[in-house]
């Protein structure tokens, strides 16, 4: 499979991921449910499948943790009153940037970056990359001390 097909259905999966858990979020429900819908709506592939559903385990399994990350990072705004895209798009892009050793960082925060685009206001895109620009900085001087302590 060319690699352009690939990362297309991985963005599928993502938007599909976004869609559910920001339906989820909105009414309090569960994010599988919006996800059936969709796959029967937009008759996603089974990758986009396979990976929506893993980011919605991975987000409704660890959803406090990411919340307290993005509300360390972005402590204006607490993370009840962020909008809702918002918030899910951190959540799903935290959880690929820790969690997913297979995503690499630029990937993990470019895909985000688009999804805020597409789905989010005027001010997502630069919101979001802000606050993972922010958690990769530190993760990246954490690891260089930790280096450097080997020395």
């Amino acid at each position: 499979m060319p690699k352009d097909k690939f990362t297309d259905l991985r963005r599928k999966g993502r938007a599909a991921a976004l869609q559910s858990l920001y339906a989820a979020d909105v009414r309090g429900g569960l994010a599988e449910s919006s996800l059936e819908w969709l796959v029967e709506e937009d008759q996603l592939p089974e990758r986009a499948i396979s990976l929506a559903q893993k980011l919605i385990q991975g987000v409704e399994a660890r959803g406090q943790a990411l919340d307290d990350i993005i509300q360390q990072y972005a402590p204006a705004w607490p993370v009840s009153q962020l909008a809702p895209v918002d918030r899910n798009i951190l959540r799903i892009a935290l959880l690929e940037l820790l969690h997913s050793p297979d995503t690499p960082d630029k990937t993990a925060i470019n895909e985000a970056v688009e999804l805020a685009k597409l789905f989010g206001s005027d001010s997502s895109s630069k919101f979001v990359n802000g606050v993972l620009g922010s958690v990769i900085a530190d993760r990246e001087v954490a690891h260089l001390a930790t280096v450097g302590s080997q020395i």
